[in-house]
Parts: C-alpha cells; structure tokens; sequence
C-alpha cells in the first residue's frame, strides 16, 4: 500500500506541475495574441485554440491533484458529529461517486477522443482528439485517487473515548 501511495503522491505532484505549467503558458499564450492583435494588428489564427487546450489541461489537471488532497469544497459539520463507523461509510460513498465520476469522465473523454481522431484543428493542423487527452488523462487520475482513497479506509480502528 505504501508503494501505490507514493505512486498516487508522484502522479498527484505532476499532475499539479502539469496544471502550474499549462497556467504560465496560457498567460504567455493570451499576452502575446493581445500584442499582436492590438500592438501589430496581427493576430495569430491558432491563439485560441492553444488557449482552449491550455484552460482545459489547467482546470483538468488541478482537479485531479485537487481530489487526491481533498482540495474540494466539502461540508462536513454533519460527518463529524456522526459516530466513528458512520463516518467511514460516508467517505467511502464520497470515494465511490468519484470514482464514478471519473471514471464515466474517462470513458466520455475517450469516446469523444476517439469519435474526432481523424478531425483536424484547422488553424493547428492537429487531430481533434488532442482536446480530449487532458481530460482523459484527468479523469484516470481522479478514479485513481479515489480507489487510493477507499483502499486506505481503516474499517478496524477506533476512535479514542472521551469517558476514558
């Protein structure tokens, strides 16, 4: 367990790295079609189709990081007053409809992925499917986490008593 963890631990920091990186270029990709078109009245045709694929790798890849460090909004003012065991089976429904999620995610991104592979992106001359592989790789990365996350659900421990 502790080897698939440090594995889940690397691929969550790249995933991060990946999010950071896609961020810092998206700025530089914006900035430079801005100057372009408003300081040279030359704007390159492919800026917003960089653009795209660069918003979508940020949001994509921070969500994934993002959910192996329960980055997410949750409210958990009820799940705290519950008793010990109650807890643990509403974690481990929160991990199962993540992993639900990404992994209905995966499936849609790779159909969709595979249903534009021979569709290029005119101003790039890619294949449409490259739209589609941050959220694939994303979402892999999101059911991953999750069963991370239910495997290292402890059923056995208990909570320290107050009476004791």
């Amino acid at each position: 367990m502790a080897t698939f963890q440090r594995l889940c631990a690397g691929l969550s920091a790249l995933s991060l790295n990946l999010a950071r990186l896609s961020l810092a270029l998206l700025g530089m990709v914006v900035i430079f079609g801005v100057v372009m078109r408003y300081a040279f009245n030359d704007a390159p045709p492919y800026i917003e189709q960089v653009a795209l694929i660069l918003v979508i790798s940020v949001a994509m890849f921070g969500a994934a990081s993002g959910a192996r460090d329960g980055g997410h909004i949750g409210l958990d003012s009820v799940i705290k007053m519950l008793p010990h065991r109650s807890k643990r089976v509403m974690t481990l429904l929160v991990d199962l409809i993540g992993l639900g999620f990404g992994l209905i995610l995966l499936l849609g991104s790779y159909q969709m992925g595979h249903s534009t592979l021979h569709d290029l992106i005119p101003t790039l001359g890619i294949s449409e499917a490259f739209r589609y592989l941050p959220l694939s790789l994303a979402s892999f990365l999101i059911a991953l986490f999750s069963i991370e996350h239910i495997l290292a659900i402890d059923w056995q421990a208990t909570e320290p008593s107050l009476e004791s």
